[in-house]
């Protein structure tokens, strides 16, 4: 395979921190399965068990997840579940973010390997204070970064209609072998013990079963896919530089 048609992966997990549900279904995702990075909610409680399984662990690339916020599609319209900031106010929202960002490093000791958001906030109105702030640290924004595509793998639509049967390992193998050149960040979010109160609980379940098929890591070798972790890409740029 030449280098213009070498493909990667990096299968990251958002939500770690979340709940112990959320952080013991990203734990077996990447002991048995392919997950190889996770983005970390630093605001809940269970945000300093995930630091200390990822620092045992010590293969699991840590990023910051922001949370500025959560919405639900209901009965035709968009549902406020919590508010962390007014969403309105873009100083205030990027007072939140390096709030955050900072708590990350009390917790964890060091800069994110990555950036992105929950419920992808950062591609909106304050899409610039994010992609500031990421490139100060040097590292990628999810979606925003030269050289990596982003493929949400998530078992319900943008209104949160299930998708049934069409989200499988099936489904994961499909993406797999349709990969483009280069680089590719699979967002995904698994969970175990549906604790996290949210719509999306089987779903979560569901997820650390396809990241652990086997058919899936096999469906990786003969594709030829190399899996990455951010922590790798920042490696590579460290040896560039």
């Amino acid at each position: 395979m030449t280098a213009q048609t070498h493909r990667s992966l990096i299968v990251n997990a958002d939500d770690f921190g979340l709940t112990p549900g959320v952080n013991a279904g990203i734990a077996r995702a990447h002991e048995q399965g392919i997950l190889t990075s996770a983005s970390l909610m630093v605001r809940p409680a269970s945000a300093a068990d995930a630091v200390r399984y990822a620092e045992r662990d010590g293969g699991l690339a840590l990023g910051l997840h922001v949370d500025l916020g959560e919405w639900e599609y209901r009965e035709g319209q968009w549902v406020q579940i919590y508010e962390v900031v007014d969403t309105t106010d873009l100083d205030a929202i990027e007072q939140e973010v390096r709030a955050q960002l900072e708590r990350f490093r009390e917790l964890v000791g060091r800069n994110p390997t990555h950036i992105d958001s929950h419920q992808h906030f950062h591609n909106y109105e304050s899409n610039p204070i994010f992609r500031r702030i990421a490139g100060d640290l040097g590292v990628p924004l999810r979606g925003h970064t030269t050289g990596i595509h982003y493929r949400n793998f998530y078992a319900r639509t943008r209104k949160g209609g299930p998708l049934g049967n069409n989200f499988s390992a099936e489904h994961l193998m499909d993406i797999i072998a349709g990969l483009p050149p280069g680089v590719t960040e699979l967002g995904c979010h698994p969970g175990l013990g549906q604790d996290t109160g949210s719509i999306y609980e089987t779903e979560r379940e569901l997820e650390v079963e396809i990241l652990c098929d086997e058919r899936v890591r096999e469906t990786l070798a003969r594709e030829r896919v190399q899996l990455l972790s951010f922590a790798d890409i920042a490696s590579k740029q460290a040896e560039e530089r």
